[in-house]
């Protein structure tokens, strides 16, 4: 069984989701697709700073992925993938045209 496919995996990977639902629309629609389409190929690092990301404030994450604060230092990278994923019009197979 490869490490993706554990049961310690699938469980972390439907946490991670829950997290990244949010109480607003707006970060349900950066995040979720950000995490089913980035998350398993990204780097440890990367991985375990968008794990901190999620347990941050809808206000705090709000603020940096719309630009309109710059984010804290050690999210300054995940955030930039964040909005690189979101503003990539291939990043979807089911984006409406």
């Amino acid at each position: 069984m490869s490490e993706a496919n554990t049961p310690d995996a699938a469980a972390l990977r439907k946490r991670l989701y829950w997290h990244s639902r949010r109480g607003m629309w707006e970060l349900d629609l950066l995040l979720i697709p950000f995490l089913e389409h980035c998350y398993d190929q990204l780097g440890s690092d990367d991985q375990a700073a968008y794990r901190a990301l999620i347990e941050g404030e809808d206000q705090d994450l709000f603020a940096w992925l719309m630009r309109r604060e710059p984010p804290a230092p050690e999210f300054q990278r995940i955030v930039t993938l964040i909005q690189q994923h979101a503003e990539n019009a291939d990043n979807d197979p089911h984006r409406p045209i």
